[in-house]
Protein backbone atom coordinates (compact mmCIF):
# COMPACT_ATOMS: atom_id res chain seq x y z
CA UNK A 1 0.00 0.00 0.00
CA UNK A 2 1.46 3.38 -1.17
CA UNK A 3 2.56 5.98 1.65
CA UNK A 4 1.55 10.04 1.84
CA UNK A 5 3.96 11.61 1.84
CA UNK A 6 4.50 15.64 2.44
CA UNK A 7 7.30 17.31 0.67
CA UNK A 8 8.02 20.52 2.87
CA UNK A 9 10.03 23.25 1.11
CA UNK A 10 10.28 27.03 1.11
CA UNK A 11 11.21 28.78 4.46
CA UNK A 12 12.03 31.77 6.30
CA UNK A 13 15.00 32.78 4.71
CA UNK A 14 17.21 33.52 1.78
CA UNK A 15 17.37 30.07 1.09
CA UNK A 16 14.63 29.59 0.12
CA UNK A 17 14.82 29.93 -3.09
CA UNK A 18 17.14 26.62 -3.01
CA UNK A 19 14.55 25.06 -1.34
CA UNK A 20 12.11 24.86 -3.56
CA UNK A 21 14.58 23.99 -6.51
CA UNK A 22 15.16 21.09 -4.27
CA UNK A 23 12.27 20.43 -4.11
CA UNK A 24 11.35 20.08 -7.80
CA UNK A 25 13.51 17.33 -7.90
CA UNK A 26 12.67 15.45 -4.98
CA UNK A 27 9.21 15.68 -6.05
CA UNK A 28 10.26 14.23 -9.72
CA UNK A 29 12.13 11.83 -8.26
CA UNK A 30 10.21 10.04 -5.38
CA UNK A 31 8.63 6.93 -6.64
CA UNK A 32 4.95 7.05 -7.66
CA UNK A 33 4.55 3.81 -6.94
CA UNK A 34 5.50 3.76 -3.82
CA UNK A 35 4.53 7.12 -2.36
CA UNK A 36 1.76 9.40 -3.47
CA UNK A 37 3.32 13.21 -2.61
CA UNK A 38 2.02 16.26 -1.53
CA UNK A 39 4.45 19.37 -1.69
CA UNK A 40 3.85 21.75 1.16
CA UNK A 41 5.36 25.17 0.73
CA UNK A 42 6.15 26.87 3.97
CA UNK A 43 6.00 30.48 4.37
CA UNK A 44 6.19 33.24 7.88
CA UNK A 45 2.58 33.84 5.99
CA UNK A 46 0.99 30.76 5.45
CA UNK A 47 1.55 26.80 5.16
CA UNK A 48 -0.45 25.78 1.82
CA UNK A 49 -0.07 23.01 -0.79
CA UNK A 50 -1.35 24.17 -4.47
CA UNK A 51 -3.39 21.15 -6.46
CA UNK A 52 -3.19 20.53 -10.25
CA UNK A 53 -6.13 23.04 -10.83
CA UNK A 54 -3.93 25.55 -8.90
CA UNK A 55 -6.57 25.60 -5.74
CA UNK A 56 -4.45 26.30 -2.71
CA UNK A 57 -4.97 24.55 -0.19
CA UNK A 58 -4.17 25.61 3.35
CA UNK A 59 -2.24 23.09 5.99
CA UNK A 60 -4.31 22.60 9.11
CA UNK A 61 -1.70 23.00 11.44
CA UNK A 62 -3.28 21.31 14.85
CA UNK A 63 -2.14 17.64 12.70
CA UNK A 64 -0.73 18.96 10.04
CA UNK A 65 -3.39 17.84 7.71
CA UNK A 66 -4.79 18.98 4.28
CA UNK A 67 -8.59 18.70 3.97
CA UNK A 68 -9.14 18.85 -0.41
CA UNK A 69 -12.63 19.02 -2.02
CA UNK A 70 -13.17 15.15 -2.11
CA UNK A 71 -10.69 13.76 0.75
CA UNK A 72 -8.94 14.37 3.91
CA UNK A 73 -5.07 14.31 3.57
CA UNK A 74 -2.91 12.89 6.69
CA UNK A 75 0.79 12.15 6.08
CA UNK A 76 2.15 8.48 7.06
CA UNK A 77 5.86 10.99 6.20
CA UNK A 78 7.73 13.93 6.05
CA UNK A 79 10.45 14.30 3.21
CA UNK A 80 12.16 17.59 4.29
CA UNK A 81 13.48 20.06 1.60
CA UNK A 82 13.51 23.16 3.14
CA UNK A 83 16.66 25.25 3.88
CA UNK A 84 17.64 26.75 6.83
CA UNK A 85 14.68 27.84 9.28
CA UNK A 86 11.80 26.28 9.77
CA UNK A 87 13.95 23.06 8.18
CA UNK A 88 17.16 22.74 9.44
CA UNK A 89 17.62 24.02 12.68
CA UNK A 90 15.22 21.62 14.57
CA UNK A 91 11.67 23.77 14.62
CA UNK A 92 10.10 21.49 12.38
CA UNK A 93 11.68 18.53 13.72
CA UNK A 94 10.05 19.46 16.95
CA UNK A 95 6.80 20.12 15.62
CA UNK A 96 6.16 16.47 13.89
CA UNK A 97 8.37 15.03 16.99
CA UNK A 98 5.24 16.36 19.15
CA UNK A 99 2.61 14.92 16.17
CA UNK A 100 4.26 11.30 15.90
CA UNK A 101 5.15 12.12 12.23
CA UNK A 102 8.10 10.46 10.48
CA UNK A 103 10.91 12.59 8.83
CA UNK A 104 13.91 12.05 6.81
CA UNK A 105 16.31 14.51 8.54
CA UNK A 106 18.26 14.71 12.06
CA UNK A 107 15.85 15.00 15.12
CA UNK A 108 15.26 18.33 16.64
CA UNK A 109 17.98 18.32 19.03
CA UNK A 110 20.46 17.59 16.21
CA UNK A 111 19.05 19.77 13.52
CA UNK A 112 19.32 22.75 16.17
CA UNK A 113 23.17 22.62 17.21
CA UNK A 114 24.23 21.38 13.87
CA UNK A 115 22.90 25.10 12.35
CA UNK A 116 25.35 26.29 14.74
CA UNK A 117 28.41 26.33 13.75
CA UNK A 118 29.91 27.24 16.86
CA UNK A 119 28.25 24.57 19.05
CA UNK A 120 28.77 21.91 16.38
CA UNK A 121 32.81 22.12 16.44
CA UNK A 122 32.18 21.97 20.27
CA UNK A 123 30.62 18.56 19.91
CA UNK A 124 32.45 17.04 17.21
CA UNK A 125 35.66 18.09 18.80
CA UNK A 126 38.15 14.95 20.36
CA UNK A 127 37.00 13.06 17.18
CA UNK A 128 40.30 10.93 16.50
CA UNK A 129 42.23 12.56 13.06
CA UNK A 130 39.55 15.41 13.17
CA UNK A 131 41.26 18.83 13.48
CA UNK A 132 39.54 22.24 14.32
CA UNK A 133 40.49 25.73 12.98
CA UNK A 134 41.53 27.91 15.22
CA UNK A 135 37.99 30.45 15.89
CA UNK A 136 36.61 33.66 17.62
CA UNK A 137 32.34 33.27 18.27
CA UNK A 138 30.85 36.86 18.77
CA UNK A 139 27.31 37.33 20.08
CA UNK A 140 27.30 40.76 19.59
CA UNK A 141 29.32 43.13 17.47
CA UNK A 142 31.64 45.16 19.86
CA UNK A 143 33.54 47.81 18.90
CA UNK A 144 37.10 46.08 20.33
CA UNK A 145 35.78 42.86 18.50
CA UNK A 146 38.54 43.27 15.68
CA UNK A 147 41.07 43.44 18.38
CA UNK A 148 39.92 40.36 19.96
CA UNK A 149 40.13 38.65 16.73
CA UNK A 150 43.27 40.04 15.60
CA UNK A 151 44.87 39.06 18.93
CA UNK A 152 43.43 35.61 19.18
CA UNK A 153 43.85 34.89 14.65
CA UNK A 154 46.32 35.21 12.15
CA UNK A 155 45.01 36.40 8.48
CA UNK A 156 43.47 35.63 6.29
CA UNK A 157 40.09 34.48 8.21
CA UNK A 158 37.01 33.50 7.51
CA UNK A 159 33.65 35.58 9.12
CA UNK A 160 30.31 34.01 8.42
CA UNK A 161 26.98 34.13 10.34
CA UNK A 162 26.90 31.28 12.90
CA UNK A 163 23.53 29.62 12.35
CA UNK A 164 23.26 30.25 8.22
CA UNK A 165 23.58 28.36 5.11
CA UNK A 166 24.92 28.45 1.56
CA UNK A 167 27.66 30.77 2.15
CA UNK A 168 25.14 33.63 2.69
CA UNK A 169 27.01 36.89 3.93
CA UNK A 170 30.19 34.51 4.46
CA UNK A 171 33.29 36.78 3.78
CA UNK A 172 37.55 35.88 3.70
CA UNK A 173 39.17 38.89 4.97
CA UNK A 174 42.78 39.45 4.24
CA UNK A 175 43.53 42.90 6.18
CA UNK A 176 42.77 44.38 9.38
CA UNK A 177 41.15 46.76 7.56
CA UNK A 178 38.94 44.50 6.60
CA UNK A 179 37.18 43.44 9.03
CA UNK A 180 34.71 45.47 10.54
CA UNK A 181 32.46 45.43 6.91
CA UNK A 182 32.82 41.85 6.56
CA UNK A 183 31.63 41.66 10.77
CA UNK A 184 28.61 44.11 9.89
CA UNK A 185 27.48 42.42 7.07
CA UNK A 186 27.42 38.92 8.92
CA UNK A 187 25.72 40.12 12.23
CA UNK A 188 22.84 41.20 9.23
CA UNK A 189 22.17 37.64 8.71
CA UNK A 190 22.60 36.62 12.07
CA UNK A 191 22.88 37.27 15.88
CA UNK A 192 26.30 35.44 16.09
CA UNK A 193 28.72 35.86 13.99
CA UNK A 194 31.61 32.62 13.57
CA UNK A 195 35.61 33.92 12.88
CA UNK A 196 37.64 31.59 11.67
CA UNK A 197 41.27 30.52 10.46
CA UNK A 198 42.20 30.52 7.17
CA UNK A 199 43.21 26.79 6.47
CA UNK A 200 45.16 26.34 3.58
CA UNK A 201 43.99 23.13 1.68
CA UNK A 202 41.97 21.50 -1.16
CA UNK A 203 38.29 21.61 0.11
CA UNK A 204 35.96 18.69 -0.28
CA UNK A 205 32.55 17.79 0.87
CA UNK A 206 30.95 14.10 1.14
CA UNK A 207 27.65 12.82 1.92
CA UNK A 208 26.83 10.38 4.94
CA UNK A 209 23.57 8.82 5.55
CA UNK A 210 21.33 5.85 7.08
CA UNK A 211 19.94 3.67 5.02
CA UNK A 212 18.97 0.00 5.08
CA UNK A 213 22.72 -0.93 5.66
CA UNK A 214 22.85 1.43 8.48
CA UNK A 215 25.43 4.46 7.97
CA UNK A 216 26.62 4.64 4.56
CA UNK A 217 29.55 7.15 2.75
CA UNK A 218 29.26 8.30 -0.64
CA UNK A 219 31.71 8.89 -2.64
CA UNK A 220 33.61 12.77 -1.73
CA UNK A 221 33.19 15.99 -4.37
CA UNK A 222 36.18 18.11 -4.47
CA UNK A 223 35.23 21.65 -5.00
CA UNK A 224 37.81 23.72 -7.15
CA UNK A 225 35.91 27.44 -7.00
CA UNK A 226 36.90 30.21 -9.44
CA UNK A 227 36.56 32.83 -7.10
CA UNK A 228 38.18 33.20 -3.76
CA UNK A 229 36.73 30.94 -1.88
CA UNK A 230 33.29 28.44 -2.24
CA UNK A 231 30.28 31.28 -1.68
CA UNK A 232 26.77 31.33 -3.01
CA UNK A 233 27.70 32.87 -6.01
CA UNK A 234 30.12 29.52 -6.83
CA UNK A 235 27.88 27.20 -5.36
CA UNK A 236 24.73 28.42 -8.04
CA UNK A 237 26.17 29.69 -10.58
CA UNK A 238 26.80 27.42 -13.11
CA UNK A 239 30.81 26.87 -14.78
CA UNK A 240 31.99 28.90 -11.63
CA UNK A 241 33.00 25.83 -9.84
CA UNK A 242 34.87 23.07 -10.32
CA UNK A 243 33.46 19.64 -9.46
CA UNK A 244 34.98 16.59 -9.22
CA UNK A 245 33.35 13.47 -8.32
CA UNK A 246 34.70 10.56 -7.05
CA UNK A 247 37.20 13.13 -5.67
CA UNK A 248 41.20 12.46 -6.25
CA UNK A 249 41.94 11.54 -3.04
CA UNK A 250 44.16 8.42 -2.01
CA UNK A 251 43.63 5.07 -0.59
CA UNK A 252 44.86 5.92 2.63
CA UNK A 253 43.08 9.54 2.55
CA UNK A 254 39.71 7.61 1.41
CA UNK A 255 39.69 5.59 4.89
CA UNK A 256 40.53 8.05 6.88
CA UNK A 257 38.11 10.42 5.79
CA UNK A 258 35.61 7.54 5.58
CA UNK A 259 35.90 7.08 9.29
CA UNK A 260 36.10 10.41 10.33
CA UNK A 261 32.93 11.63 9.07
CA UNK A 262 30.97 7.73 10.24
CA UNK A 263 32.04 8.79 13.57
CA UNK A 264 30.80 12.32 13.62
CA UNK A 265 27.66 11.14 11.92
CA UNK A 266 27.46 9.00 15.29
CA UNK A 267 28.66 11.60 17.56
CA UNK A 268 26.49 14.12 16.06
CA UNK A 269 23.10 11.71 16.08
CA UNK A 270 22.67 12.25 12.50
CA UNK A 271 19.83 10.77 10.58
CA UNK A 272 18.72 11.01 7.26
CA UNK A 273 21.63 12.29 4.65
CA UNK A 274 23.80 14.81 5.75
CA UNK A 275 26.76 15.99 3.91
CA UNK A 276 29.78 17.34 5.63
CA UNK A 277 32.21 20.03 4.08
CA UNK A 278 36.34 20.11 5.31
CA UNK A 279 39.69 20.85 3.96
CA UNK A 280 42.95 18.30 3.48
CA UNK A 281 45.63 20.75 4.71
CA UNK A 282 48.05 21.35 2.61
CA UNK A 283 51.48 19.72 3.45
CA UNK A 284 49.87 17.86 6.33
CA UNK A 285 46.82 15.80 4.77
CA UNK A 286 45.28 16.63 7.68
CA UNK A 287 41.61 16.48 7.93
CA UNK A 288 39.84 20.11 8.93
CA UNK A 289 36.40 19.81 9.56
CA UNK A 290 34.32 23.25 7.96
CA UNK A 291 30.49 22.17 8.69
CA UNK A 292 27.92 19.95 8.61
CA UNK A 293 24.50 20.68 6.27
CA UNK A 294 21.27 19.07 7.70
CA UNK A 295 19.36 19.43 4.83
CA UNK A 296 21.78 19.27 1.99
CA UNK A 297 20.89 20.81 -1.47
CA UNK A 298 19.13 18.10 -3.73
CA UNK A 299 18.93 20.83 -6.67
CA UNK A 300 19.91 19.53 -10.24
CA UNK A 301 23.45 20.51 -9.74
CA UNK A 302 23.65 20.01 -6.34
CA UNK A 303 26.52 17.35 -4.88
CA UNK A 304 24.54 14.88 -2.97
CA UNK A 305 22.77 14.08 -6.48
CA UNK A 306 26.40 14.05 -8.01
CA UNK A 307 27.65 11.91 -5.32
CA UNK A 308 24.30 9.44 -5.56
CA UNK A 309 25.07 8.66 -9.40
CA UNK A 310 29.13 8.00 -8.65
CA UNK A 311 27.84 5.65 -6.16
CA UNK A 312 25.58 3.70 -8.80
CA UNK A 313 22.71 4.36 -7.32
CA UNK A 314 19.21 6.23 -9.08
CA UNK A 315 18.06 9.29 -7.11
CA UNK A 316 14.49 7.80 -7.39
CA UNK A 317 15.92 4.72 -5.48
CA UNK A 318 18.14 7.14 -2.90
CA UNK A 319 15.17 8.83 -1.98
CA UNK A 320 13.17 5.30 -1.59
CA UNK A 321 15.57 4.39 0.42
CA UNK A 322 15.70 7.53 2.96
CA UNK A 323 12.04 7.17 3.20
CA UNK A 324 11.63 3.99 3.99
CA UNK A 325 14.55 3.71 6.53
CA UNK A 326 12.52 7.34 8.26
CA UNK A 327 9.21 5.07 8.03
CA UNK A 328 10.57 2.08 9.76
CA UNK A 329 10.48 -0.11 6.65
Amino acid sequence: MKKTIALVTGGFTGESVISLQSAEVIERNIDPERFDVYKIIITRESWYYVDNNAVKHVVDRNDFSLQLKDKAVRFDGVFIGLHGSPGEDGKLQGYFDMLGIPYTSCDALTSAITMNKGYTKAVVNGIPDLHLAPSVQLFENREDAPDEILAKLQLPVFVKPNNGGSSVAMSKVKTAEELPEALEKAFKEDNQVLVEQFVSGREFTIGVYKGREGIQVLPATEIISSKEFFDFEAKYTAGMTQEITPARMTEEELARVHTIVVNAYKKLNCRGVVRIDYFLEHNTGNFYFIEVNTVPGQTEGSLIPQQVRAAGKTISDFYTELLETALGK
